[in-house]
């Protein structure tokens, strides 16, 4: 415990003293509008978006709050009469034209509105500090109840820190919230069970109607977490305690729904994500501009429904690879970046706890649930922006915690920091780089080995990247470019041709789109020294060794999976040799690591 509270103490006084704004790179992710929530929450006692909130904004990051989402307001009422439903819901707009509404999720400003008041910006990470620690000891004491207490002190530690949560901790959005609401949740509906003479409250109901009312708050801030309420209802049915099962089902829904509804009151929408819903760069409502801003420079982002269409398409191929990439993908791959979650659910099935009815309708909702989510989101299921780690599914790995059985040695503690470092150590070391540039932890190290998620390739990390590297059209195709062995495409001579330089100093990987599936590219690569070219296009691959200044040419079979609105492939290369161009010709000013120009045509499938 006195570790604990060192623990503490010491990331407290960072959480205080860090400059948010220069420490933490400026805006990352959707940090924009919870910022700006959170502000206006704790300043003007509202939750509505009007030209103070923008001053203030400027204020503290002397820019605008890039990626915003704000709404227009509706004045809701309800009408009944004989027709079904009998209710009917009316919407007018909103009469003030001085006004828009913030359109994410109010639950998280709402939490940190005082810790803001209080401290500013550094409100937040206070108050992801000691949601974390509150986490820590919850978790201490469950497996501590059973377990020897060293191995359960560095499990608990080895399941929050060797994995990409405390990265989150750094970002102002809710995830480290949805996180601890459901680790909390489950804490109190199961201490009673491996601990009988817990104290009084734990043992009865009311910890039940609270881990109940956690619940619903959690499935309100982000619903795919809906599917974690079911255990606490089944459990108590599986007992045959119906009126306990109903009544924290009930209790989990009357919570999320009297959220919707709070949101409802405020901006007149039931869903903070539909409506007129845009957002905003460099340019925002209400910042002067003689025309409309909202008209001229808003980016429509509703999302009040779903496209079954494009989730249907070609689903069984595309749900398979997804079902690899959300385990194993180098980005998003729930093995690499969730490490100590796999130590525990692999220690459940070797157990004799297996049996246990609770911990097998945990494991079934976690199932669930990421079913679910590559179903009903199957191009977005990391979250989209291309986050750290998979950040949808961190308040269903905070459940997995309690599939834990007793620990009778430290081995297991330390399995779980040894193969989650080897991934997330990178992350850790400077948690604040690997927030705003994600993209740097893939480029090196381990997840290297990992497969490259090409059925999101618009929600890649590389996507942050202004310029050319992001992606850049290549005779027909769509070219990400996902680390630095490879540089964009370049005019190489007097007719306008372009090529891809291949660096000589590693494998070069880059995510290929097109309009259309590729049967195979057509492709001609040379090279000013010896050296052997590597190449695949998600099939064979393919070795073809090269003389100075003799151009090849051979086809590269090529295998994808269709994405939203086109086909997607893994385009692989790596030159065995390189050269630099200033050492060989001093009047040449190209200073690159170069190995292999490679052009390349996409030839349709079939053809």
């Amino acid at each position: 415990m006195r570790v604990g509270v060192v623990l503490l103490i010491v990331a407290l006084a960072a959480a205080l003293s860090v400059d948010v704004v220069k420490t933490g790179y400026g805006l990352k992710g959707d940090e924009a509008t919870y910022v700006s929530m959170a502000l206006s929450l704790a300043y003007d006692h509202d939750l509505t978006y009007e030209r103070r909130d923008l001053d203030r904004f400027f204020g503290l990051y002397r820019s605008g709050p890039d990626g915003i989402f704000l709404k227009k307001g509706k004045q809701l009422r309800f009408r009944t009469n004989s027709e079904l439903p009998f209710i009917h819901e009316i919407k007018t707009p909103d009469k003030q034209a001085d006004r828009l509404y913030f359109a994410k999720a109010l639950l998280y400003p709402v939490v940190a509105a005082p810790f803001v008041w209080l401290l500013g910006l550094n409100g937040f990470l206070v108050l992801h500090v000691l949601l974390l620690f509150g986490v820590c000891v919850c978790g201490y004491t469950f497996l501590a109840a059973r377990s020897q207490p060293a191995a359960a002190m560095i499990f608990t530690l080895a399941f929050v820190g060797a994995t990409c949560v405390p990265v989150y901790t750094v970002f102002l959005v809710p995830e480290i919230l949805n996180f601890s609401l459901i680790f909390f949740a489950y804490f109190l509906w199961l201490y009673k069970e491996v601990k009988p003479d817990a104290p009084g409250w734990l043992r009865g109901r009311g910890s039940d109607i609270a881990a109940a009312i956690l619940l619903g708050a959690a499935v309100y801030s982000k619903p795919p977490n809906a599917l974690l309420v079911a255990p606490l209802v089944l459990w108590f049915w599986w007992r045959r305690k119906w009126v306990d099962g109903f009544l924290v089902g009930a209790v989990s829904v009357v919570v999320a729904c009297a959220f919707f509804g709070l949101t409802a009151m405020n901006t007149g929408e039931f869903n903070y994500q539909g409506g007129d819903r845009k957002t905003f760069y460099t340019a925002f409502p209400l910042d002067g501009s003689k025309d409309s801003v909202w008209d001229r420079k808003g980016t429509e982002m509703s999302t009040n429904d779903s496209d079954s269409e494009s989730v249907l398409q070609d689903f069984t191929n595309r749900f398979a690879h997804n079902v690899e990439y959300f385990l194993v993908g180098r980005h998003f791959g729930f093995v690499p970046y969730y490490f100590p979650g796999m130590v525990a659910i692999g220690l459940w099935l070797f157990s004799r706890e297996r049996r246990d009815a609770w911990r097998l309708l945990t494991f079934l909702a976690v199932l669930g649930s990421a079913v679910g989510l590559l179903i009903w989101a199957p191009y977005t299921w990391s979250g989209g922006g291309g986050p750290s780690g998979n950040r949808y599914i961190i308040g269903v790995y905070a459940a997995i915690f309690f599939l834990t059985p007793p620990l009778t040695s430290t081995a297991p503690a330390v399995l779980a920091w040894l193969g989650g470092a080897l991934f997330t150590a990178k992350m850790l070391v400077n948690p604040f780089v690997a927030a705003k540039a994600p993209y740097l932890t893939t480029e090196r190290g381990f997840a290297r080995y990992l497969p490259v998620e090409v059925t999101m390739a618009n929600d890649l990390p590389i996507v942050l990247i202004e310029g050319p590297r992001a992606h850049s059209w290549f005779n027909g195709v769509l070219l990400y470019f996902l680390d630095e062995h490879a540089y964009p495409p370049e005019v190489i001579d007097p007719a306008g041709h372009t090529g891809v330089w291949i660096a000589g100093d590693g494998r070069a990987d880059m995510v290929m789109r097109s309009d259309w599936p590729i049967g195979r590219l057509q492709m001609t690569v040379e090279s000013r020294v010896p050296t052997t070219f590597v190449v695949s296009a998600g099939s064979t691959q393919t070795r073809i060794p090269l003389l100075p200044d003799k151009p090849v040419t051979f086809d590269v079979p090529a295998s994808g999976v269709r994405d939203l609105s086109s086909y997607a492939y893994l385009l692989s290369a790596r030159s065995t040799e390189g050269f630099t161009e200033h050492l060989r010709n001093p009047a040449s000013k190209d200073d690159r690591n170069l190995g292999v120009l490679m052009r390349f045509t996409a030839i349709p499938a079939g053809k």
